[in-house]
């Protein structure tokens, strides 16, 4: 049935009814939402019939596109079938069990067995626990301290959110909870020494690791989180060599290496998974986003074979694994992935990040390097940020209250493209749906041209001499 209301009331019923997530509440009961309705490849509509490139993929996440009838049918298929069963004390379903088998597979016969839920966030609050779980098996219940990075993102459930890096999603919350470790964000551009290279930054980051765990005492920390590339607080890229020498110190104080690879994961970086691209070998895995590309809300948390068999020995005794939620491993949102899957394998997508991937890289370079508000551009395949700049000499950024990220962002609106602004970062982001090709990728970098140029041109001297 088609909601008779105009939108002007649907605005208004927005505004009324629903509290939307990392939105500034004054902000959009001042503006109202944008209501979205299509979308077809790369493009999304709304509401009142503007179309626009979408250049985030939703949140990176819908990797073959909008509009993919197969993926819905998958659904429907599904749904028609069981629609629901759960997956509590031992109940499973055929699309469960083709999809654990499935993402083994991709992953290269790393893991042993896959946890499903609904959301990253989920994935990574049930690795903490299992973490814990883990190590009370082991006799050693003390070991319960994670180290994850500054500018990090791993979800925002009160344990996720502590772990994630970024102050804002502690302010106000009273996080982080107590055993959550920051170490040093591995940002060459801003933090190295000068003329410190790659390599010796990368040292550097990772004997701050291991003086951490030295000072807390081994027999206490448990973990080491990471994004293979931190995506929300800023698409950070690590320097050469940085995992293999992480991986060193967390094999010497047996500490889990845990790969958070809910944006990464699925082929964004032109690999099925982030670790793969960067050559290091995690003991632990969330994924989730490009799993269904978005299409149906599920998560998979893979556990490698030396874990496994700490909870396979300890089962006797321990008993119920106390931990799951009512749609892991929803049957229909497994179909979904398969579907999702298949298509990512059959039309090879993969092999389109490796072509389309260098090209978007390699423009953003090119075309805006030298722009007076560029920083710095950093990205692997697809996915990349602009980083915005007061004085590109120094690498300074703006006072945060400019907002000039998000400025340049609303200026692409105006040029029929979506973007999004990384306020913890003040960098533009950009992680277009797998599907693209170079010449949507030269209208997406045009677009943002413009509305670049157009930011710059209404920034005001004071504003220009605002810096963080």
């Amino acid at each position: 049935m088609v909601d008779p209301r105009t939108i002007e009331q649907l605005v208004e019923a927005d505004k009324r009814s629903v509290m939307h997530p990392a939105t500034a509440i004054a902000d959009h009961l001042a503006q109202g939402p944008r209501i979205m309705e299509a979308g077809k490849g790369v493009y999304v509509s709304d509401i009142a019939g503007d179309r626009f490139l979408d250049g985030v993929g939703g949140l990176w996440c819908v990797n073959p596109g909008y509009g993919r009838a197969e993926l819905g049918q998958a659904m429907a298929d599904a749904a028609g079938a069981l629609g629901y069963f759960h997956s509590f004390t031992g109940y499973s379903n055929r699309a469960q069990i083709e999809l654990a088998e499935k993402i083994k597979a991709l992953a290269g016969g790393a893991f042993s067995r896959v946890f499903f839920g609904s959301s990253g966030s989920d994935a990574n609050d049930s690795l903490i626990k299992l973490i814990w779980y883990v190590n009370a098996l082991r006799g050693k219940p003390g070991k319960r301290k994670i180290i994850a990075r500054k500018q990090s993102y791993h979800g925002t459930t009160v344990a996720t959110a502590s772990l994630t890096g970024l102050p804002a999603f502690h302010r106000l919350f009273g996080l982080p909870i107590a055993d959550i470790l920051h170490t040093e964000t591995p940002h060459h551009a801003r933090y190295a020494r000068p003329g410190e290279t790659e390599a010796a930054y990368a040292r550097r980051l990772a004997a701050d690791v291991d003086a951490t765990i030295v000072r807390e005492g081994a027999d206490t920390v448990a973990a080491f989180f990471a994004e293979p590339i931190i995506g929300a607080g800023g698409v950070i890229v690590p320097p050469e060599g940085y995992f293999q020498e992480i991986e060193k110190v967390c094999r010497k104080h047996e500490v889990l290496l845990v790969a958070d690879e809910v944006v990464c994961g699925y082929g964004r970086l032109g690999t099925w998974f982030g670790h793969q691209h960067f050559g290091f070998t995690p003991d632990l895995m969330s994924t989730a986003k490009g799993l269904t590309s978005g299409y149906f809300p599920m998560s998979a948390a893979l556990i490698s074979e030396p874990v496994w068999r700490t909870l396979e020995d300890g089962a006797a005794e321990a008993g119920t694994f106390a931990h799951g939620f009512t749609y892991s491993g929803h049957p229909v949102g497994a179909a979904v992935a398969l579907k999702n899957l298949e298509i990512t394998e059959r039309e090879r997508v993969l092999e389109n990040v490796q072509e389309v991937g260098p090209y978007l890289q390699a423009e953003l370079r090119r075309r805006f390097a030298d722009h007076p508000l560029v920083g710095e551009v950093r990205g692997v395949g697809l996915v990349a940020a602009v980083q915005m700049v007061a004085d590109k000499t120094a690498y300074r950024l703006f006072d945060p209250k400019i907002k000039m990220a998000a400025r340049v962002v609303a200026e692409g609106l105006d040029e029929g493209i979506i973007l999004r602004s990384l306020a913890t970062a003040d960098a533009v982001a950009f992680s277009p749906a797998l599907i693209i090709t170079k010449a949507e990728t030269d209208r997406l970098l045009d677009g943002f041209a413009k509305a670049l140029d157009r930011a710059n041109a209404g920034l005001t001297d004071a504003e220009r001499g605002q810096a963080a």
